[in-house]
């Protein structure tokens, strides 16, 4: 195939991925939908995997803000984008039977420096992935006794199992980074120690693991707890005796999170070969061990933990929770009683134990202005009987390990104060990022920190000899172009789950798409990248005729022939078109920008934002003025690959 070079404005460019602009590390998330579509799994795994050192997680807990962005979901609804990462990392990522290295050869040190890194989390982990690719010794530090951060300490293991996150972890510990468990900054060693030991770079990645207090009468009664305690404890092994009615505070991820582990931390025993009568309905988790022990030949009769009844209440009204709707709807599946646009007003408590909470209608939690300003409403008060109270109301950090002498400047707001576009604090050569520099975001979000983070250190390090990852696009011309077959016809798949009678203890509540499931929900991409080019030219016999067949077929109305008399031009775009010959050549094509407002002419018109690729005005056009081009972004050189090749421009 030729190769030829033209200019492709970069913002035109990134408008037309939506989904990959969409995701903080920019995953070119419509390519390995596709070729999931095409069966193609190996290919989708590594469009999924290279820019993502959390893929495997990604596509159980990300919070997916690809989904939104989705251009399908203009028409009925986004693809199912996170489903279908799992889909695919099931079958070739690190927890997989089959799975795909895809950096087989590893990274060798080659630069003299070492880095420390505080937090196992996604975005310690992800900048210690991404600084061992580039040749550097990474040590990494964990204060807890397992890596992972809050996605072992934080996530359900009913949505995170964990043999899945530790294939994700020593995936990337295979590296070459080391991992040091149970050593804390302030209580192990302090920044300073860091510098004395050699580290020339120092990244704080570790999160927010202290719940926010709620300051209301009974606070400090006997069962009031805190919702990141209840989570750690709860995802340590620790045991952690609830009663059996249970009251969440809180409408986040966090409250839902916390809601639905409290329904699965009591234990029950119902079995198909014994009367239910020779074991008590509900028994303590010390019997239960006991019984498990006794009875290991029946243990599929095994009910896992869960408190009988359990409510949340929050400020926000049902449509305001900020907490993800399909985990407020799996909630309610579960039995949890959700009290909306309620807040607490006391804690009720007797002999120094909590009895209940006596709630208030709130009518607004906002003010005109959007600040945090709860109005609540006086007479509507009444009591929710429990004997245990989270707390799921946010995260604080814990900055104790600072010491005047480090030189790290804090924010109002409790978080590391940082330059955003370099993640570096105000003491040079130590970063920040993820939670403690942001304050709580999406697990995705924290993964862009810590590639932002190594990419950042490298080019502190480096100093003038540092450069940039060059940036690559490039363009195939599609000859026949061709939708999936009924690809505007399918509708969203539901993502599976296990039967509610199953959703106990740690049982995975998803159970992800089958292959035919995932084939038909991955052809309803839209395939963004692809585009219509109006390249035509006289040489080739290949110039618009301004026959509106183009327009004619359009199945959505995207195309339109408009008088030129129509159209306004200011002299900056006349300026523009006037500086850039290409430009004026292709996109003009017998006219010069000085005509411009002159002349009577027609020009072809397109809205990209209801355009569905189907390539039935290329197929429609008499003289090939329309051609179908598919564009892809490399963080390498294209040049080892049979396409065509384009320039970059802002």
């Amino acid at each position: 195939m030729g190769t030829r070079t033209k200019l492709v404005d970069l913002e035109w460019l990134e408008s037309n991925f939506p989904c990959m602009q969409a995701c903080p590390v920019h995953t070119q998330a419509g390519r390995y939908v596709t070729l999931i579509a095409q069966g193609r799994y190996e290919e989708a795994y590594r469009y999924a995997r290279i820019p993502n050192p959390f893929a495997s997680i990604c596509g159980r807990v990300c919070g997916h803000p690809c989904e939104p962005a989705c251009r399908r979901g203009e028409f009925d609804a986004p693809i199912s984008i996170r489903a279908l990462k799992r889909f695919v990392t099931e079958r070739h990522g690190p927890e997989s039977r089959n799975p795909i290295d895809v950096f087989p050869e590893k990274p060798t040190v080659v630069h003299p420096e070492k880095i420390a890194i505080i937090g196992s989390g996604p975005a310690g982990l992800s900048a210690a992935h991404d600084l061992a690719l580039l040749g550097y010794a990474v040590t990494v530090f964990e204060a807890a006794p397992v890596p992972g951060g809050m996605l072992h300490l934080g996530i359900p293991e009913y949505r995170l199992p964990r043999d899945v996150l530790q294939a994700q972890i020593r995936e990337i510990l295979d590296l070459g980074p080391e991992l040091r468990l149970n050593e804390r900054l302030g209580r192990d060693f302090s920044l300073a120690d860091l510098k004395q030991r050699g580290y020339q770079a120092v990244l704080l990645a570790f999160g927010l693991h202290r719940s926010r207090d709620l300051q209301v009468p009974g606070h400090e009664l006997d069962g009031v707890v805190k919702g990141v305690d209840f989570l750690l404890n709860v995802n340590l092994g620790y045991r952690f005796s609830i009663g059996k009615r249970v009251v969440v505070i809180g409408g986040g991820n966090v409250a839902i999170d916390v809601a639905r582990s409290a329904l699965r931390q009591q234990h029950k025993l119902t079995l198909e070969t014994l009367s239910s009568s020779l074991l008590p309905d509900s028994i303590s988790p010390s019997e239960l061990d006991v019984a498990m022990k006794e009875l290991m030949d029946v243990s599929r009769a095994a009910l896992r933990m869960g408190a009988r009844e359990v409510h949340l209440i929050c400020l926000e009204s049902r449509e305001e929770m900020p907490a993800f709707a399909e985990e407020i709807g799996e909630g309610e599946e579960e039995g949890l009683k959700i009290h909306p646009s309620v807040g607490p007003k006391q804690f009720i408590g007797k002999n120094g134990k909590l009895t209940g909470v006596e709630t208030i209608h709130c009518s607004s939690v906002f003010d005109a202005q959007h600040r945090f300003n709860p109005v609540f409403e006086a007479g509507t008060e009444t009591v929710i009987p429990c004997d245990t109270l989270i707390l799921a109301i946010g995260q604080a950090s814990d900055l104790s390990f600072l010491q005047a002498a480090d030189g790290v400047e804090t924010t109002r707001q409790g978080t590391i104060k940082i330059d955003p576009e370099t993640l570096m604090s105000t003491a040079p050569g130590i970063f920040a990022a993820g939670d403690i520099a942001f304050g709580p975001r999406l697990i995705i979000s924290a993964v862009a920190d810590g590639k932002k983070a190594a990419e950042n250190i490298d080019r502190f390090l480096r100093g003038p000899d540092w450069k940039p990852v060059p940036k690559y696009v490039q363009i195939t011309l599609l000859d026949n172009h061709e939708m999936t077959a009924h690809y505007d016809e399918y509708s969203r798949l539901a993502v599976p789950v296990i039967p509610l009678e199953r959703r106990t203890g740690i049982a995975e509540v998803e159970v992800g798409f089958t292959e035919e499931q995932a084939r038909r929900e991955a052809s309803r991409c839209l395939q963004c990248w692809i585009n219509t080019i109006f390249d035509g030219n006289e040489e080739n016999g290949t110039e618009c005729i301004l026959c509106g067949g183009c327009v004619d077929v359009c199945p959505e109305n995207c195309l339109q022939l408009v008088p030129l008399s129509q159209f306004q031009f200011s002299p900056e775009t006349k300026t523009q078109l006037e500086t850039d010959a290409q430009l004026d050549t292709i996109t003009l094509q017998h006219l010069t920008a000085a005509e411009l407002g002159e002349v009577t002419g027609s020009v072809m018109v397109k809205d990209e934002t209801i355009c569905i690729r189907c390539g039935l005005c290329a197929v429609r056009c008499p003289v090939n003025t329309i051609t179908m081009e598919s564009y892809e972004v490399f963080s390498h050189d294209p040049g080892l690959f049979p396409v065509e090749k384009i320039e970059l421009r802002r």
